[in-house]
């Protein structure tokens, strides 16, 4: 099909302006057919996303479904995917859907509610299928704006000032990316993505105010772009934006952060750090393997001394991405075929954890771990839901989780053994602070008189369970289904990494 990505792309953003300029009132029947027509677009991109899949070929390493136009001031519209890409589109596609059904009950200015929906399904989309740098870093940026509006007018208590640090932290960031970008475009001549992965940036030591910088230019701009990443994954230390803006953001807008806007950081240093900068990345590799390996064990910890659900989920996030980013860097296959596993995994299993405190905040009014207890006795298939993406997310054996904590414990063991034993204890600690907050929400008597009359999940709420359960099994016990796909163009990354590196690197060139 001609002009795919760009359908797939742009459908959320035409029926966001259809719902902006065509739908008025806010009565109960305009509420409704708000909330259909944002199904229904949404419901409609994830099916045209089905033949980028059908039509894509996995053996082909190049970018495929590329387009490519005259744009603005000499730069390009220029868009495709590989096969590290082309399975974030469609994550990004499949959740959507489920995150419009899963707010079905919101009822304050719901127009607007699902217009920032919508647009942000067409920016996150466009960030993954961009093959030029203005148009990522627009689409990156972008991202920004309807993420912002909904923590900080559809969030909690303290929506403003996590919907601000939120936009501070990242925005920031970028800032140092923006930079980078435009030393790219002098040092290369062009934004064009296929051409700048080709290129060989200056890894001569540069003196940089008086400091010797070792891999010189491709040792700054790695930092400018690692700042952005960074703080989009989050990594620790710059992790704290996280927790709050979860906490504050409604549920829906929690199931997209976690599932979706975070895994732009990981797909930006498959898509820039690691083949444009390898120099920089390989000098470097060390100082982010125990960053990442401080993040799982330190993250793990402070999930246990939660007292609020989403804020203990939260922090399991930052643990897992520290997985990721570990696998990223061990530049191996197992590692980032892991890597990437691990992203895809966490986008169905946070998600759906985010949707269970949705399903028990919308019933009580609260997040408070304490206000809970028993809840098995009243809403048995809540209990049997939760019970499962729990186990999902400690990494149990037939699940996804597992296949993609393995496959990066696999990597990083075969690079550092030390990185790889301490984050393996983030393994145990991830099942104490995942059973412990399931014991006390839904174990036990029912003694509080305020949820005795606590009704079980409604079709409504099962229907939007089933898929992300489905999508969970279904890669626990068939990984070959995405690993065949990313594969070929991983391997192609990592043999022009390491033809890059100079061979006396020979501990890193032995894990290959």
């Amino acid at each position: 099909m001609e002009n795919l990505l760009s359908i797939i792309t742009f459908l959320p953003l035409v029926a966001a302006a259809i719902l902006a300029l065509f739908l008025s009132g806010d009565d109960a029947a305009a509420r409704q057919n708000a909330k259909w027509l944002a199904l229904i677009a949404t419901t409609a991109t994830f099916l045209v996303s089905l033949f980028l899949l059908a039509g894509f070929d996995p053996g082909n390493t190049g970018f495929q479904f590329v387009e490519e136009r005259d744009w603005i001031m000499g730069f390009k519209y220029k868009v495709g995917v590989d096969g590290i890409s082309v399975l974030f589109v469609l994550l990004t596609t499949f959740l959507m859907p489920i995150t419009i059904l899963s707010c079905w009950e919101v009822e304050t200015r719901v127009k607007e509610y699902m217009v920032a929906f919508l647009v942000l399904e067409g920016l996150m989309i466009g960030v993954f299928v961009a093959l030029d740098l203005v148009l990522f870093y627009l689409f990156f940026e972008g991202g920004l704006i309807p993420m912002f509006l909904i923590i900080g007018i559809w969030g909690g208590k303290d929506r403003i000032y996590a919907a601000f640090k939120f936009f501070l932290y990242t925005f920031l960031g970028s800032v140092l990316m923006l930079v980078a970008m435009i030393a790219m475009y002098v040092d290369a001549g062009t934004t064009d993505i296929p051409t700048l992965l080709t290129h060989q940036f200056s890894s001569e030591t540069l003196n940089f105010f008086g400091f010797q910088i070792i891999g010189g230019m491709q040792t700054l701009m790695w930092i400018a772009f690692f700042a952005s990443f960074a703080v989009k994954m989050p990594m620790w230390p710059v992790h704290t934006w996280l927790p709050d803006a979860h906490v504050q953001a409604p549920t829906a807008g929690s199931v997209v952060l976690a599932a979706i806007l975070l895994k732009m950081g990981g797909y930006g240093f498959l898509r820039f750090s690691l083949p444009m900068f390898p120099i920089a990345s390989d000098l470097l590799a060390g100082f982010i393997f125990w960053l990442s390996a401080i993040a799982v064990v330190y993250t793990s910890l402070v999930a246990l001394a939660q007292e609020d659900m989403k804020k203990l989920i939260a922090y399991s996030s930052v643990a897992h991405m520290g997985y990721v980013t570990m696998g990223i860097f061990a530049a191996n296959q197992q590692g980032i075929d892991g890597a990437i596993f691990q992203m895809l995994s966490h986008g169905f299993i946070s998600g759906a954890l985010f949707l269970c405190v949705g399903v028990i905040y919308d019933r009580m009014h609260t997040r408070d771990i304490d206000a809970y207890g028993g809840l098995v006795n009243r809403m048995p298939s809540y209990a049997l839901i939760f019970m499962f993406f729990t186990l999902a997310n400690v990494g149990l054996p037939g699940t996804s989780g597992f296949v993609g904590e393995f496959l990066t414990l696999m990597g990083i063991f075969q690079v550092n053994t030390w990185v790889a034993v301490v984050a393996t204890s983030g393994v145990i600690l991830s099942a104490a602070y995942a059973l412990w907050l399931y014991r006390r929400v839904a174990f036990g008597d029912l003694i509080k008189e305020s949820l005795k009359s606590i009704t079980d999940m409604t079709r409504r709420e099962k229907a939007v369970f089933a898929p992300l359960v489905a999508m969970t099994l279904l890669l626990g016990v068939y990984p070959s289904l995405v690993t065949d796909i990313i594969g070929p163009s991983v391997s192609a990354l990592i043999d022009n990494y390491h033809a890059q590196i100079p061979a006396s690197d020979g501990v890193r060139l032995a894990s290959h």
